[in-house]
């Protein structure tokens, strides 16, 4: 019989515990953090698969690889046995009901390994989403007990006994490695502690939009628009998507219509605990008839393609087209339309019409500017969505987010002749 594991056990034996120690420090914060806990939380469902892989792995070969014989008899081996028995199954239990209460979660968030794998959800029923969520909390403490009494039976061998059990576990009997190894666990431990965000993050101060009407802003109370500006602006690549619909327009002294420009963005904002997610939509188009000196003309239309949101994080593009936000499914569109617009200052102007969202209409305000002559004119401008109205974030991971949605535009628009 050998006197000691095979390499390949120890390296699993050692890197198993490390990840244990990191889940472990993770694990304990999740449930505080909130929104501010979603990037950790993807990480933890990664870690945990990892787990699960390698204690598969470590199973096999346990079996194929002669292991040494056990050191004591009698109850202290049957212990032993158990707490060896009970590690096993919680190494495999808990990445289990991890992902298992992930699958039977109401908002079906997209689990990708380490950003790369995709792990597709398991078919469970929905309904017992809280027995997995309550039975993963309950494997989780039984774990981290099974994990003391393991280390605790070790230096009871290493330092009561003095039998060398523990150099079973350490390759060449080396000393440095009979310290380096265990600092694993502590190094495990320590780099999930310091990875958790240290208590609330301090609200982004506000920055100015690039907004038409800054001074009636203000007024408005919408808040949320400042946050606008910090969004990337979207690619050129939009010029195929957001061509517009021109309105046919015979009458004499009749209004013109404008033809959307390649180029044009439509972003969003909103506050999460502290933190702005800014994204943008696009595809999109518009039908826009007005004459800037007679505002009162204006016949608006603007449709946007809900299924083209991103905000550039796959985890969290992957949950804007459930019920919860957008539910592009049932209403693949939003519109936007208003008849008549009124001027608020040269070269500035608020339009009251209506916005269709998730198959709910409200009223909606928007201020925007023209700035340029002739035959082409700059479009930008800004609206403050109250979301809870249209019922986008109407689900327990919506809780931390703030009640406007702030939506900026920018585009360029030409007369048609």
């Amino acid at each position: 019989m050998p006197q000691r594991y095979s390499l390949a056990a120890i390296i699993l034996h050692w890197a198993i515990a490390a990840l244990l120690a990191f889940q472990i420090a993770v694990g304990w914060a999740l449930g505080g953090l909130g929104a501010r806990g979603f990037a950790l939380y993807q990480l933890h469902k990664s870690v945990g698969i990892t787990i699960l892989a390698l204690t598969i792995l470590r199973i096999l070969i346990r079996y194929w690889k002669p292991r040494p014989p056990a050191k004591e008899g009698g109850w202290q081996g049957a212990l032993a046995s158990g707490v060896h028995f009970g590690l096993y199954a919680f190494m495999l239990a808990a990445p289990l009901t991890g992902w298992a209460l992930v699958s039977t979660a109401k908002v079906k968030v997209p689990t990708l390994i380490f950003g790369i794998l995709p792990l597709p959800p398991l078919p469970l029923p929905a309904s017992a989403h809280e027995a997995f969520e309550n039975g993963h909390g309950l494997i989780a403490w039984i774990g981290i007990a099974l994990f003391l009494l393991h280390v605790a039976g070790a230096l009871r061998h290493h330092l009561l006994i003095g039998d060398g059990l523990i150099w079973r576990m350490v390759p060449g009997r080396s000393r440095a490695l009979l310290l380096a190894l265990p600092a694993l666990i502590l190094i495990g431990f320590v780099a999930g502690r310091a990875i958790v965000p240290a208590g609330d993050a301090p609200a982004s101060p506000a920055r100015s939009a690039p907004d038409a009407d800054r001074g009636e802003e203000a007024d408005n109370g919408a808040q949320a628009i400042n946050a606008a500006a910090a969004a990337p602006e979207a690619p050129a690549a939009n010029a195929a998507d957001n061509g517009s619909e021109a309105a046919d327009e015979d009458v004499a002294g009749a209004p013109a219509a404008w033809s959307v420009q390649p180029g044009g963005t439509i972003h969003f904002s909103v506050g999460n605990d502290g933190e702005t997610i800014s994204g943008n939509f696009s595809k999109w188009t518009a039908r826009i008839v007005m004459d800037p000196d007679r505002p009162e003309t204006a016949d608006i239309q603007v449709t946007i393609d809900m299924a083209s949101a991103s905000v550039g994080d796959a985890y969290k593009d992957g949950m804007l087209p459930n019920e919860e936000f957008l539910a592009t499914a049932a209403h693949p569109t939003a519109t936007f339309t208003a008849k008549g617009a009124e001027a608020t200052s040269p070269g500035r102007y608020q339009a009251n019409g209506t916005l269709t969202l998730k198959g709910v209409s409200k009223p909606q305000t928007i201020r925007f500017s023209l700035s340029g002559a002739g035959a082409t004119r700059r479009v930008r401008g800004i609206a403050s969505i109250a979301r809870a109205a249209f019922g986008v974030g109407n689900g327990e991971s919506s809780g931390s987010l703030a009640p406007q949605v702030a939506v900026t535009f920018d585009f360029s628009a030409r007369r048609q002749n």
